[in-house]
């Protein structure tokens, strides 16, 4: 039902505005558009953690790894080019609430539950240290890309935005 929802929308959206991009949204239909959108992918993607965890029986780190294992794909895919980027984005956008919900469970639940029983501000705290791990490390392997760019005189070939400016 969700599933149906959500592509119905992005079918009406996509018939009025000729595309499903999200940047820019400079009208007030279109962007009423993307939150319908939104409302069903995050539906959507609450329901499919709920499924592997509550119907299928997988644990909490398995339904992140299940769920993980798909934003990985997509990732994969994104950098092959082997996918529409606009059809990548919503596929990652529903799978990233999955991802969060169950790892945000393995964090907090009771170890009878399968969880680690960390409660709220610990896993709060685990999640920031992840995602700063995650920063530091996209920000270094860029600062080496530019450095070897630099050195081979390229300069940065980082694609241009739509305004013309250079992406940093």
């Amino acid at each position: 039902m969700l599933a149906a929802g959500l592509i119905a929308t992005l079918h009406v959206w996509h018939r009025r505005d000729g595309d499903l991009r999200v940047d820019p949204i400079t009208r007030t239909d279109a962007e009423i558009m993307f939150w319908i959108a939104v409302v069903f992918s995050n539906s959507l993607g609450t329901a499919f953690g709920d499924m592997l965890v509550d119907v299928i029986g997988l644990s909490f780190i398995e339904g992140a790894m299940v769920t993980a294992g798909v934003i990985a794909l997509v990732l994969v895919l994104h950098y092959a080019k082997a996918m529409n980027d606009v059809a990548l984005f919503w596929l990652a956008f529903i799978f990233t609430r999955p991802f969060g919900a169950t790892f945000g469970d393995f964090l907090t639940k009771p170890l009878s539950h399968g969880g680690l029983d960390l409660g709220t501000y610990n896993a709060a705290a685990v999640c920031l240290g992840l995602m700063s791990v995650l920063i530091l490390a996209s920000m270094q392997r860029r600062k080496k890309r530019l450095a070897v760019q630099a050195a081979q005189g390229r300069g940065d070939r980082s694609p241009a935005r739509r305004d013309g400016q250079q992406r940093p």
